[in-house]
C-alpha cells in the first residue's frame, strides 16, 4: 500500500497516518529542462479552482494548486498537504497535521491559517460549499494543525473532502477575501504560474521552492511525489481537431488533449507520435433549464426524451467511438446502475408528438445553448436539434465559446433552454462528486428558486450518511431514477477519449486531466 494512502471509506477510530520507511528510491528526472506545449480542446473561463467546474480549468490550475487530501490513480483518497489525519473514536473529528517546509509560489510558508482562509472562503463562494453541510465547525490548535469537526457521523466525508471535481484549494490567507473567478493564483504546486491568456493559454514555469511529498516514491493519481521536470509548460488552447493533429505532427505541440477518431489511423502509422487511449472519458450529456419556459413543463422535457435517439447523436459527436451508457455511472464500475433505464434511448416520435401535445408547447423557439471548443458537444446539439425539429419544436442552437456557455448556464435567466456538456472527473470519481451537482447551492438542472426537488436532496443526504455502502447504493439508484423520470438531465452515452504525445515525452500518463510533472524529454523536441 501506497504510504500516504487512506483506508477507502473506512478508517478506523484514532488511525493515523504519517510517514512510513521507504522501500525504494523516489523519482528523479531522467533529464531537465525543455518547454512542453500541450494543446487542449476548450478554453479557459477562470483559474480559480474553487468556483470553476469546467474541465479546461482544472487541466492547468490543478498543476498549480494543491489540497489537503486528494485522489490517487485508483481515485481512493490519499494525504497530499496534509501529513497526516486522525478520526476520532466517535467519528465526528478528523485532525490534519500539515507538512512541514511547504512553501507557497510568493515564498510564503504554509501554515493552519492558510487551510482555514481557505476552507471559508470556499464555504462562501466555492461551487460545491454543500461538502461542508455536516460541517459544524473547525480550528487551528497550531500552525501546524487543522480540525474539522461534524455535526454527525458521515462516512462518506473524506470521499467528498478529496474530490477534484471543484476542489478545496489551498490558497495564501491574504486572498481569501478575492472575489470568485478572480483569485490571484498562488498555490504550492510544482508549478507556478507565469500568465494567462484568455482564448490563447496558460504559461507555467517550474517552481524551484517546491517540496515533493515523500510519503510516495512516484506521482499517484493527483498526489504522490510530483518533480517538474521541463522548465516551462504551455497549455495552448487550439479548438480545432485539425489543427491539434497538424500540431502534433510537426512537433509544434508536444501533446494534445484529444485526437478525433477520424486522424487516428494516419498517427498510428507516425513513429513520432504516441496515443493514448482512455476509456470512457465522460459521458455526454445535456441538461434542461427548469426556470424557463417551456422547459419549465416535465411533459415537455419528457417530449424531448422521448423523440432522443441515442446512438444518431453518440455517433455524430464521436465519429463513432462511443458507448451507449444508462445513467451517470459507467459500467465498469462497481456502483453502476440501470435505474431509469425504462427514460433512456426511446426514440418514440409518436409518444414524443403526444407528450408534446399534452405540454401545450405554442411553438416558440427552443434555445439549445452550446460551443464549438468541444467538438462533441456542438455535434450532440445538432443532432439533438435535428430530432427536436422533427416532432414540431422550433429547436435553434446558441454556439458560443465554452467560457460564455458556462457562464450563461450559471445564470438560467440568460436565455437558454437545454445546456450541453460532458461529465468526466465526476463519474470517475464516484457517485458523490456526480450527483453533488443535482443539489443547492449548484444543481444543474436550474430549479425555480426555493423550489428545489426534496426527493434528490433527501436521495443525496442518504447517500453521503447511510452507514453502509449498500443503502448509499441504493440512495444513488434512487437519486439516478428520479433525475431521469423527471427528466432533468439527459445522459446520451460514454466516449472513449485519445490523447497523444511525441514519441520523445517520457513518463506522460494520460488521466482525467494531463499532469506534467515526473515528466520529461527524452531527447530535444
Amino acid at each position: 500500500m501506497h504510504r500516504g494512502r487512506l483506508a477507502w471509506l473506512g478508517m478506523a477510530a484514532g488511525l493515523a497516518l504519517g510517514a512510513v520507511p521507504g522501500i525504494a528510491a523516489p523519482f528523479k528526472c531522467p533529464h531537465v529542462g525543455g518547454d512542453f506545449t500541450f494543446g487542449q480542446e476548450a478554453n479557459v473561463n477562470s483559474l480559480d479552482m474553487m468556483t470553476s467546474s469546467a474541465i479546461s480549468t482544472r487541466n492547468a490550475a490543478m498543476n498549480i494548486f494543491e489540497t489537503l487530501v486528494t485522489r490517487g490513480s485508483d481515485n481512493r483518497p490519499i494525504l497530499e498537504l496534509a501529513d497526516t489525519m486522525q478520526e476520532s473514536p466517535d467519528h465526528l473529528t478528523y485532525t490534519f497535521t500539515l507538512r512541514q517546509g511547504i512553501t507557497f509560489h510568493n515564498g510564503k510558508t504554509l501554515s493552519s491559517a492558510d487551510v482555514l482562509a481557505s476552507f471559508e472562503r470556499y464555504k462562501r463562494i466555492g461551487l460545491q460549499r454543500n461538502t461542508f453541510d455536516n460541517v459544524a465547525g473547525w480550528d487551528v490548535p497550531d500552525a501546524a494543525t487543522f480540525v474539522i469537526h461534524l455535526k454527525a457521523v458521515q462516512p462518506t466525508f473524506i470521499e467528498q473532502l478529496s474530490s477534484f471535481s471543484v476542489p478545496i484549494v489551498i490558497i495564501p490567507a491574504e486572498d481569501r477575501d478575492d472575489p470568485p473567478q478572480q483569485l490571484k493564483i498562488i498555490g504550492t504546486g510544482p508549478w507556478q504560474l507565469i500568465d494567462y491568456t484568455p482564448g490563447s493559454q496558460v504559461r507555467l514555469r517550474r517552481f524551484d521552492g517546491y517540496r515533493p511529498n515523500t510519503h510516495f516514491e512516484q506521482l499517484d493519481g493527483f498526489g504522490g511525489y510530483k518533480q517538474a521536470c521541463f522548465d516551462t509548460v504551455t497549455f495552448r488552447i487550439v479548438t480545432e481537431p485539425g489543427a491539434r493533429v497538424a500540431g502534433l505532427q510537426t512537433g509544434e505541440l508536444q501533446g494534445v488533449e484529444d485526437v478525433p477518431t477520424k486522424s487516428l489511423n494516419e498517427l498510428k502509422g507516425n513513429p513520432n507520435i504516441a496515443l493514448l487511449p482512455l476509456q470512457n472519458w465522460w459521458i455526454q450529456i445535456a441538461y434542461a433549464n427548469n426556470q424557463q419556459p417551456p422547459t419549465d413543463s416535465l411533459a415537455f422535457r419528457k417530449a424531448v426524451q422521448a423523440v432522443l435517439n441515442m446512438d444518431e447523436i453518440m455517433d455524430a459527436a464521436t465519429d463513432g467511438s462511443y458507448r451507449l451508457n444508462i445513467g451517470f455511472a459507467y459500467p465498469t464500475q462497481p456502483t453502476y446502475t440501470e435505474a431509469g433505464k425504462e427514460t433512456y434511448n426511446i426514440h418514440d416520435p409518436a409518444l414524443a408528438r403526444k407528450l408534446l401535445a399534452e405540454s401545450g408547447y405554442k411553438g416558440q423557439p427552443v434555445v439549445l445553448l452550446t460551443n464549438k471548443d468541444y467538438t462533441s458537444m456542438y455535434n450532440a446539439a445538432l443532432v439533438m436539434s435535428a430530432q427536436m425539429k422533427s416532432i414540431g419544436i422550433d429547436a435553434q442552437l446558441r454556439v458560443v465559446d465554452w467560457p460564455t456557455s458556462v457562464a450563461m448556464r450559471q445564470k438560467p435567466e440568460s436565455g437558454w433552454n437545454f445546456f450541453f456538456s460532458g461529465w468526466g472527473t465526476e463519474p470517475s470519481l464516484g457517485p458523490i462528486p456526480t450527483m453533488q451537482v443535482l443539489v443547492p447551492p449548484n444543481p444543474v438542472y436550474a430549479p425555480r428558486a426555493g423550489q428545489e426537488d426534496p426527493e434528490l436532496a433527501a436521495d443525496f443526504d442518504a447517500m453521503k450518511n447511510l452507514p453502509t455502502p449498500e443503502g448509499r447504493q441504493a440512495a444513488f439508484a434512487r437519486m439516478q431514477e428520479r433525475t431521469l423520470e423527471q427528466a432533468y438531465v439527459f445522459p446520451f452515452g460514454s466516449l472513449t477519449k485519445v490523447q497523444a504525445v511525441r514519441s520523445n515525452v517520457k513518463g506522460f500518463v494520460p488521466f482525467r486531466i494531463p499532469r506534467v510533472s515526473d515528466v520529461w524529454f527524452a531527447t530535444a523536441p
